[in-house]
């Protein structure tokens, strides 16, 4: 084969590579739109999103999981939370709107057209800008 061949091969490649790339990030971006354009999923404090799609299966943030608790998520959200006791109406709210919301955004997410399953992933980014933005408040 030719060096101009060989050359016209990878670009190809390169360029089929390059779009599937754009595509997956297109993809990401627009079902993020879909989760922004919801009022309630939009209003909540945190705000669920894609992280990345896999096949059919979006990959999508969450506040839980086995090591963090429910509790520790909404204190995380709602500081002022900190002292209710564990049987507080409030927690009881503040817990059922968190389900709420994130099934709200994973209903969203399948509705979306392409994605058959939602995986949840914690968003430790989340937490380390939170913890982060704690300390530099009790500073001021």
């Amino acid at each position: 084969m030719s060096d101009r061949k060989q050359f016209l091969t990878v670009m190809v490649v390169a360029a089929l590579f390059v779009g599937w790339l754009g595509w997956r990030g297109f993809e990401v971006i627009s079902l993020n739109h879909s989760l922004k354009a919801d009022a309630v999923v939009a209003d909540y404090p945190y705000q669920h999103r894609v992280l990345r799609v896999e096949g059919n299966t979006a990959i999508m943030s969450s506040l839980r999981s086995h090591n963090i608790s429910t509790r520790q998520a909404l204190t995380t959200i709602f500081p002022s939370m900190q002292n209710l006791g564990d049987n507080h109406r409030d927690w009881q709210r503040a817990e059922r709107e968190l389900a709420q919301v994130q099934a709200r955004a994973g209903d969203i997410i399948l509705n979306a057209g392409g994605i058959n399953r939602i995986r949840w992933e914690l968003d430790e980014n989340w937490y380390h800008l939170s913890h982060m933005q704690a300390r530099q408040d009790s500073r001021r």
